[in-house]
């Protein structure tokens, strides 16, 4: 398909909506093609920079303080009981809009992270450079980390299963340096991504969960001390295969 076409469903592509069998036709040919590959990375950082910001808004106090000196105002006897009752609806309406609004941040927040994910991914496969280190030795790549990020983890022994080993990059979340690890399966790349749950917490509520984010099948857990991110377009259990035998590697 020319590159002219599929420059129609770029927007579709980011936005996780196209069809199975397009996006892997569609991924076979960002490999080959620059121009389309190169307009990808462009949408995906127009996308981050949106995203960072609407980071940076906050809520004027002005609203806040206004109500306090209307309920710190003395008034008359006759109508003081009024305001008392006005200041205490008033209360529990911001009580519960405060409430509102922390629950809707935190999913906001939660969400963000997992879009950040996904942007990770598509990105790599994007790049016409997916890894800076190219090897299917766990004992190569492992080791090329060391000194790049402040943490080491352990890789599984692949020979006796359907899955081989692409290589590494160093990756960042929200300015968190941390791994991507790229596996193939069949015809399918699952990114791995490690970082330290200390340089996370407090910035995403995480927690070990299995889904879907977009089109891609996902899994996320905590061990050791590391956060790990598994995503990809193979199938949901082949993700959770490839959890496990993350997961017994740092046993």
């Amino acid at each position: 398909m020319a590159c002219e076409v599929w420059k129609e469903h770029l927007d579709t592509y980011i936005d996780g909506e196209l069809p199975l069998n397009e996006r892997r036709d569609f991924e076979t040919h960002l490999r080959t093609c620059l121009s389309c590959s190169g307009a990808i990375l462009s949408r995906l950082q127009m996308k981050r920079a949106i995203q960072v910001a609407g980071k940076r808004y906050a809520p004027s106090a002005e609203f806040r303080r206004r109500i306090e000196r209307d309920v710190a105002r003395e008034k008359p006897r006759g109508v003081r009981s009024r305001w008392t009752l006005a200041a205490v609806v008033l209360a529990a309406s911001i009580v519960a809009g405060v409430t509102s609004v922390y629950l809707e941040r935190v999913h906001s927040r939660t969400d963000s992270v997992y879009s950040e994910i996904a942007d990770l991914h598509v990105s790599s496969l994007a790049s016409s450079s997916p890894v800076d280190v190219i090897s299917s030795d766990r004992h190569t790549v492992k080791p090329w980390f060391q000194g790049r990020i402040p943490f080491t983890f352990d890789l599984p022994e692949l020979e006796t299963s359907e899955f081989s080993l692409v290589g590494g990059r160093v990756t960042y979340l929200d300015q968190t340096p941390g791994a991507q690890l790229i596996f193939q399966i069949r015809k399918h790349r699952i990114s791995v991504f490690v970082f330290s749950e200390d340089s996370l917490r407090g910035k995403f509520p995480l927690h070990s969960a299995t889904g879907r984010t977009l089109s891609f099948n996902s899994e996320t857990w905590s061990q050791g001390g590391l956060r790990y991110f598994v995503i990809g377009d193979a199938s949901a259990s082949d993700i959770h295969r490839l959890s496990d035998l993350l997961k017994s590697a740092g046993v």
